[in-house]
C-alpha cells in the first residue's frame, strides 16, 4: 500500500501510517529499530531496495530522506515537505517513508525525522553515498547509536580512510570493513590451524578499494608485523599471502566468487568467499549497535603508517663532508689556485687533521672559560 503526501508535516505522515496499518489489518508495530537512509535521487533505488531486503531479518522503518536541489532563488526559500509512506507488501516487513525536502527546510532534516522515530527502539543512520567528514557531529547522525557509512562511493577512497580515523566516534563503522568480514574469518581460521610465528604479510587488490587498505591495516596492527600492499586488476581483494616459520600461508581468490586456501604441508582447499551485495552488508552491520573497538583499532593504524612500515629500509647515507674551519678554508683558496703536489695525499689528511671534531669543538669553549676563571 502506498501514500502519497504533498506539502505535508510529520505530523500526517505519522497519521498516514497509522491510517496504512489497519488498512492492511496489522495496527501493531513489530519493527525493532529505524534506519534512517541519508541520499539522493539517483542513489535512492538501490539503497531502498537494499534496506528493503535486509528488513526480512531485521524488520526496522526505514526513512529515507532526500534533499532535493532547488534551481532558482526563489524554490530556495520556499520550504516543502513530499513524503511517500508504504506499508505491507511495498515496505518488505516494516514501514518505509521516503522524505524529499526543499528548500531550507533541507537543511534542517533533523526536525523532520525526529517526530517519526520509533519510540524506545535504536536509531541507524547509513549514509550509501556523500557522507559527512564526522557522522557524529552531523545533525542526524547524532539522533542514531550506529552510524554506517561507505568509503567505496567517495572520489579518494584511501584519503577518506584518514579522515575516518581522525573523526571516529564509537558507533561509527563503514560498509568497506563489512567487506572483509569473512577475509578475516578466513585468515583468523588458517592461523589457528598452524602454531607459528608470521614474518610478513603481502595484501594484493585493486588501487582505489579502500577494504584492502583496512584489511592491511587490521593484520598490521594484529600481527605487528610489515604488511606489503600490492595491486591487481581485481575485482576487490584478490590474494592474501602470510609468510610465517612453518612456511606460507595464502588466500587466493581470482575471480571474485571461490577462493583458495594454501597451507605448507597441508593439501589445497576451496573455500566459498563470494562478493557479497548491499543488502547482506547492511543486514551485518544491523546484527550489532555496539562499537566495533576491532575496526576502531584497525582504522586508527593509519594508511600512512602501513605505508611506512612495508617501505623498504633506506640505504646507508653517505658521509657527510665535515664543515670547514678558519684554517681549512684558508687552505681551500691555495689548493684550487695551483696543481696539487705530486704526494698530496698526506697534505689532505694534515688539514683533515686540523679539523677539529664535534665533541672537541663543544668542549673548547668550556676550556676557555676555565682558563679565564
Amino acid at each position: 500500500m502506498k501514500i502519497d503526501l504533498t506539502d505535508t508535516t510529520a505530523g500526517k505522515v505519522n497519521k498516514a501510517l497509522v491510517q496504512g496499518r489497519r488498512a492492511i489489518g496489522t495496527p501493531a508495530v513489530g519493527m525493532v529499530l529505524t534506519l534512517v537512509i541519508v541520499t539522493d535521487e539517483e542513489n535512492a533505488y538501490d539503497a531502498l531496495k537494499a534496506a528493503g531486503d535486509a528488513s526480512h531479518e531485521h524488520p526496522s522503518r526505514t526513512l529515507v530522506v532526500i534533499r532535493r536541489v532547488s534551481r532558482s532563488p526563489r524554490d530556495r526559500t520556499a520550504s516543502r515537505l513530499d513524503a511517500e509512506v508504504r506499508v505491507g507488501a511495498d515496505a518488505g516487513s516494516g514501514e518505509t517513508v521516503i522524505l524529499r525536502l526543499y528548500g531550507e527546510v533541507a537543511d534542517h532534516a533533523d526536525s523532520v525525522v525526529l517526530p517519526l522515530l520509533l519510540p524506545d527502539a535504536p536509531v541507524v543512520v547509513w549514509w550509501p553515498v556523500n557522507a559527512p567528514l564526522d557522522p557524529a557531529k552531523d545533525p542526524l547522525g547524532a539522533l542514531a547509536q550506529r552510524r554506517v557509512t561507505d568509503t567505496y562511493s567517495s572520489e579518494q577512497p584511501v584519503r577518506e580512510l584518514s579522515a575516518r580515523a581522525d573523526a571516529y566516534t564509537p558507533g561509527d563503522t563503514d560498509l568497506s570493513w563489512t567487506r572483509i568480514t569473512p577475509w578475516r574469518s578466513m585468515l583468523a581460521a588458517a592461523l589457528d590451524q598452524v602454531v607459528c610465528e608470521v614474518k610478513a604479510v603481502e595484501v594484493e587488490g585493486e588501487e582505489f578499494n579502500p577494504s584492502c587498505e583496512l584489511l592491511a591495516m587490521w593484520l598490521a596492527d594484529r600481527l605487528d608485523v610489515p604488511v606489503k600492499r600490492s595491486l591487481s586488476a581485481g575485482p576487490g581483494l584478490t590474494a592474501v599471502r602470510l609468510d610465517t616459520s612453518e612456511g606460507a600461508i595464502a588466500l587466493d581468490r581470482a575471480d571474485g566468487s571461490l577462493a583458495t586456501l594454501s597451507i605448507d604441508g597441508q593439501p589445497d582447499r576451496a573455500v566459498a568467499l563470494k562478493r557479497r551485495d548491499t543488502a547482506e552488508l547492511i543486514a551485518e552491520e544491523l546484527r550489532r549497535l555496539d562499537p566495533d573497538d576491532t575496526y576502531a583499532s584497525a582504522l586508527r593504524f593509519g594508511v600512512e603508517r602501513l605505508n611506512a612500515s612495508a617501505a623498504p629500509a633506506p640505504a646507508a647515507a653517505a658521509a657527510v663532508p665535515v664543515p670547514a674551519t678558519p684554517a681549512a678554508a684558508q687552505a681551500a683558496p691555495a689548493a684550487q689556485g695551483s696543481e696539487p703536489p705530486a704526494k698530496g695525499e698526506p697534505a689532505v689528511e694534515a688539514a683533515a687533521a686540523e679539523v677539529p671534531t664535534p665533541e672537541a669543538a663543544a668542549k673548547e669553549p668550556l676550556k676557555k672559560r676555565a682558563k679565564a676563571t
